[in-house]
């Protein structure tokens, strides 16, 4: 008999089990996202832990979450997706640009071999340096990736991230190649943006 990986990983008779559980049944499951080690990874991550200690009690709802940094965490949905496309592979260097809150880099942690976390301002500032990462995730949508940030990763690295088309927000896999970045949306769905990845304004008469 194939255990549940829900019985392992939760504590019994809790509200925030139970929460995680309905969360779990019924905004993964029900999108289609079931491997295992998602369903293990977000039963296990306690996400009203990251969240303000207004937004406790309503952590697991489908929608984002205001964090007290101004910005959003996405609503569960999009990091089980992440996770999905993401598909680590226990080997990898992942670098996880987080909005605030540290929850996407806690359901990567056990997964990769090694996390960078930056925030927003550290991904897109230029000059800045470091050993090239395997996997590229971003727990925001954004207009473009920069060489800045591009530069960060190994030639063939994946990425995951949140990509904004004509206001429409989908998450987006791709590769970095000697090209640049090819980004291929893949799901459609609403994620908060990460102003500081807009492409520039150009002039207009």
């Amino acid at each position: 008999m194939i255990s549940d990986p829900l019985d392992s990983a939760e504590a019994a008779n809790t509200t925030s089990s139970r929460a995680r559980r309905a969360m779990i049944d019924s905004q993964l499951r029900t999108s289609g996202v079931n491997a295992p080690y998602i369903i293990k990874r977000m039963a296990q991550v306690a996400r009203e832990d990251f969240v303000p200690a207004a937004s406790k009690g309503v952590a697991y709802v489908d929608r984002a979450i205001p964090l007290e940094n101004g910005r959003w965490l996405p609503a569960p949905l999009v990091q089980g997706k992440m996770l999905e496309e993401a598909a680590p592979d226990g080997d990898e260097h992942a670098l996880i640009v987080d909005a605030g809150s540290g929850y996407l880099a806690e359901l990567f942690r056990p997964l990769v071999a090694e996390i960078t976390v930056l925030s927003p301002e550290e991904a897109v500032a230029k000059g800045a340096k470091g050993k090239g990462a395997d996997l590229l995730v971003i727990d925001g949508a954004v207009e473009e990736i920069p060489a800045s940030l591009s530069k960060r990763l190994a030639d063939g690295a994946r990425i995951v991230t949140g990509l904004i088309t004509n206001g429409v927000t989908r998450i987006a896999v791709g590769r970095k190649t000697e090209g640049g970045v090819a980004l291929i949306p893949v799901y459609d769905v609403g994620i908060p943006r990460l102003a500081e990845f807009d492409k520039p304004k150009g002039w207009s008469f």
